[in-house]
């Protein structure tokens, strides 16, 4: 088979993969979106409290449609993720083989992890939402009760994600091949940074503070990148 016949053959076998390219790109797209929606509405709305379970509570019943959108659109984040990090798996599937399916499935596996245990930032929780319900009609004990249940939900979302650490595990995996892969050298370096910083932030979450906000620039960042290769791919 001389060398026109070999690109003719690889362009038809990717050509069958142009459709899941175009629903990654979306998806990436789409997880930027959902990202930057409860981001505008916590500058815009009151910060929810991270300590004090009454004080989460009664925010929670005070900003009721704030504080569900902004829940919706970080759990919901996951499920675009999964859709991104399976077109990556496929389109760096030539590049390096092992890279490839390891970052996807992990990438996959901790955002079915964190849709299926609701992983959101601290104070956004189905449950904090059911309890601050609760806590609207309850007296004496059991108010009291329904706070320190909120203030112990509050306490465990603050402490360390393991959930985003394999995200980030992943998305640092995954990058380290996007130039041979043909997604662009330049989305494999905000990649690489974005991963190795995030496995860094996502272990000491409690210990940052602020510093954590650098991770949440940049991935939005890698997800307009890789949005932008897989959509070039895909047209290819």
């Amino acid at each position: 088979m001389d060398q026109a016949s070999t690109e003719q053959s690889s362009l038809r076998s990717e050509g069958r993969w142009a459709a899941l390219y175009k629903v990654g790109a979306f998806a990436a797209f789409l997880y930027v979106a959902m990202m930057l929606v409860p981001l505008v509405l916590m500058i815009v709305a009151p910060v929810p409290p991270t300590e004090g379970g009454a004080a989460i509570l009664e925010y929670v019943n005070a900003h009721r449609a704030v504080y569900l959108a902004e829940l919706i659109c970080f759990v919901g984040l996951c499920v675009p993720a999964i859709a991104m990090f399976l077109a990556l798996g496929v389109a760096l599937r030539k590049a390096s083989p092992s890279l490839a399916l390891l970052g996807a499935v992990l990438g996959i596996a901790s955002e079915t992890a964190a849709f299926a245990f609701g992983s959101s930032p601290p104070s956004l929780s189905g449950a904090l939402a059911e309890l601050a319900t609760r806590y609207a009609t309850a007296i004496g004990p059991a108010r009291d009760a329904l706070a320190a249940g909120a203030e112990a939900l509050a306490a465990s979302a603050n402490g360390v994600n393991p959930v985003g650490v394999l995200t980030a595990l992943g998305i640092l995996v995954v990058s380290t091949v996007f130039a041979k892969g043909s997604l662009g050298r330049a989305a494999g370096v905000i990649g690489i940074v974005t991963g190795a910083s995030g496995i860094v932030l996502e272990a000491c979450r409690p210990l940052v503070g602020l510093v954590y906000g650098l991770y949440g620039i940049l991935l939005p960042a890698w997800s307009i990148a890789v949005g932008i290769g897989l959509a070039r791919k895909a047209r290819a």
